[in-house]
C-alpha cells in the first residue's frame, strides 16, 4: 500500500492551506499539460416554482451549437466549449482573465421532475432549461366543507 506523505498536516498546521493551495496548483499545471489557467465553471441558478424547476446558466460567447444538454438516469448533464479566438492583427493582449476551453456540470434532479416536459433555450448568453413536474408531484388543495350541527 502506497500512503502519501504530508509532514505539515500536524505539525505546522497554520500552513497547511498554503501547502495545499501550491499542491492543487502544481496538480493543475501537470494535469493540464502545463497550462495554468483556471478550469471554466458557468454559474447556475436553479429555482423550483409549483410546477416546473428552472436553471440558468451564464455561458456568454458560446455557440449554441457548441452546447449539449442531456438527462438520463434523473441527472441533468450540461457539456459546452468556449473557444478563445486569438487574432493576430498586431494586438498584443495585456490581460486574459476570461476562462477558456471545455466545461461540464452535472446536477441530480429529484423525481418530481418529468424528462418529458424538458425545454432548453439560449438567449443573450443565459441558457435556460425548464422541466416540469410530475402530476403527482405537483401541490393540489382540497377544499373542506364545514356543517354546523
Amino acid at each position: 500500500m502506497l500512503i502519501k506523505y504530508r509532514p505539515l498536516d500536524s505539525a505546522h498546521a497554520d500552513l497547511a492551506p498554503a501547502f495545499q493551495a501550491f499542491d492543487s496548483l502544481v496538480d493543475q499545471f501537470f494535469s493540464n499539460g502545463g497550462n495554468l489557467s483556471k478550469p471554466w465553471t458557468p454559474p447556475v441558478d436553479i429555482v423550483e416554482t409549483q410546477n416546473e424547476l428552472v436553471l440558468k446558466a451564464d455561458v456568454p460567447d458560446v455557440k449554441a451549437e457548441d452546447i449539449e444538454v442531456s438527462f438520463e438516469n434523473g441527472t441533468l448533464t450540461l457539456k459546452g466549449k468556449r473557444e478563445f479566438e486569438k487574432k493576430d492583427e498586431g494586438k498584443g493582449y495585456h490581460r486574459i482573465e476570461r476562462a477558456y476551453g471545455s466545461f461540464v456540470r452535472a446536477f441530480t434532479l429529484p423525481e418530481t421532475v418529468d424528462p418529458e416536459k424538458l425545454n432548453a433555450d439560449y438567449k443573450n448568453g443565459v441558457l435556460t432549461i425548464t422541466i416540469g413536474k410530475k402530476e403527482i408531484a405537483k401541490p393540489k388543495s382540497v377544499k373542506v366543507n364545514v356543517h354546523a350541527n
